[in-house]
């Protein structure tokens, strides 16, 4: 069980990482691209909350 969290969490992880890149390489101009990358860590904080069962 706890492996499977481990796991999830990692990938989580992972998956913040690419969207951040991912995000960085849109040509958008420099205010969107930071209300961008705000938006994804809150979103994957809450994520990671969620796998670590604070929610």
């Amino acid at each position: 069980m706890a492996s499977s969290a481990l796991i999830s969490i990692l990938i989580t992880f992972l998956v913040i990482i690419l969207v951040l890149w991912l995000v960085q390489r849109l040509p958008l101009d420099g205010r969107m691209k930071q209300i961008a990358q705000i938006v994804v860590i809150i979103i994957g904080i809450i994520s990671l909350l969620k796998y670590l069962a604070v929610f």
